[in-house]
């Protein structure tokens, strides 16, 4: 399991992908798998973890130079393992686009979970090197709105363990806004539609690099600590309070965005969840039952004033029977078996000609990518 370089895992505050990797890795050692999880320094999990740089990276996410050190460096060790006759039967990638551009470096199935949205520049690499892994999808919207036809394995959900998120039923008088303080997210949105509705709002989430201009501009000047309040980036206790005890949690995003963590953390918490429609929010909130869909900032407004006819109870099931971290478990337990599968067939025709054709380098083959 290779977990990008930025943050360890499980993160310390915000870090959806590294929320993931930690369940994901738990559940699979729990039904006796041998898992190894490469990660940031600090990195914690029920799988042997391994680090391969000397430090985290949470303020240069995005780095080239350390996305390409960490992966380069895992394959080095991927190497190793087989060279001591004990080789990884799957590697399955979250670290970004360099394990993908690479895959064929490596002698071992790739399983590549897209955990961002297929569109523009992003399309353009999946559609050049997407053929070299396998691709698991985190939600159908994020196929279904692609701007090119990707050969996907599968659609895999991201996970969650409900007993992680304490139930609550008893709500306070805020609205909830989370995550990373960038325009797409929309926290100055959320700020309008509580604005409009006389209602209070709690924003949480951190300010990562280049989007101190933004918070300062939209965001800061609406803080006042009573109708607007910023609490930061927030995790463990503090954070599951947060969800618990809020009348809903405000999703007023403005991009395709493929799956939303926050939305299933809110949901277990039986709050529920108003969004714009974009993206899996679509998917995710079932309007009138976990919560409700809202085209802008008015409908928003709106909504938050019938809120509380949603009964927490539905909230917190319609994750259990969506997103529970054994159905995802699941999903790429079949994934790994398929990956494998194809892998050993294609390894061994591959081997087959370069040993037909040339001998001499039939050695090299076993380094070769297994899917190309």
């Amino acid at each position: 399991m290779v977990a990008p370089p930025w943050i360890p895992v499980p993160p310390p505050g915000y870090g959806g992908i590294e929320a993931v990797a930690e369940l994901l890795c738990d559940e699979l050692v729990a039904r006796g798998h041998d898992v190894t999880l490469f990660a940031a320094p600090g990195s914690r999990s029920a799988a042997h973890v391994r680090t391969v740089l000397d430090a985290a990276h949470p303020d240069t996410i995005g780095s080239a130079l350390h996305e390409s050190d960490h992966v380069a460096s895992v394959w080095d060790a991927i190497d190793e393992a087989a060279d001591r006759g004990a080789p990884f039967d799957v590697v399955h990638d979250h670290s970004g686009f360099t394990a993908v551009a690479m895959a064929g470096r490596i002698g071992v199935p790739v399983i590549h979970t897209l955990h961002g949205p297929l569109e523009g520049d992003s399309a353009r690499f999946y559609e050049r090197h997407g053929k070299k892994v396998h691709l698991v999808a985190i939600s159908r919207s994020q196929i279904d709105e692609a701007t090119l036809r990707l050969r996907v394995a599968a659609v895999v959900p991201n996970p969650i363990v409900l007993d992680r998120w304490p139930l609550s039923g008893k709500k306070d008088d805020y609205a909830l806004w989370i995550g990373r303080m960038d325009p797409i997210k929309g926290a100055h949105r959320a700020i309008e539609a509580a604005r409009r509705a006389g209602h209070r709002l709690v924003l949480a989430g951190p300010v990562q690099s280049g989007q101190s201009d933004f918070f300062r501009s939209e965001i800061e000047p609406h803080i006042d600590g009573d109708r607007v309040r910023y609490v930061g980036e927030v995790a463990g206790v503090a954070k599951q309070r947060l969800y618990a005890h809020a009348r809903a949690l405000l999703m007023p995003i403005r991009w395709r965005e493929p799956f939303g963590m926050v939305m299933i953390e809110a949901l277990a918490s039986g709050t529920p969840v108003l969004a714009f429609p974009e993206g899996a929010a679509a998917e995710i909130v079932i309007d009138g039952h976990n919560g409700m869909l809202v085209a802008d900032e008015a409908e928003m407004s709106r909504a938050l004033a019938s809120v509380d006819t949603i009964d927490p109870r539905d909230c917190r099931d319609s994750v259990r029977s969506r997103y529970d971290v054994a159905i995802t478990a699941n999903g790429y337990e079949a994934v790994y078996r398929q990956a494998m599968r194809i892998g050993t067939s294609r390894f061994a025709r591959r081997e087959a000609q370069v040993s037909r054709f040339s001998p001499q380098s039939a050695g090299v083959a076993s380094t070769g990518s297994v899917l190309a």
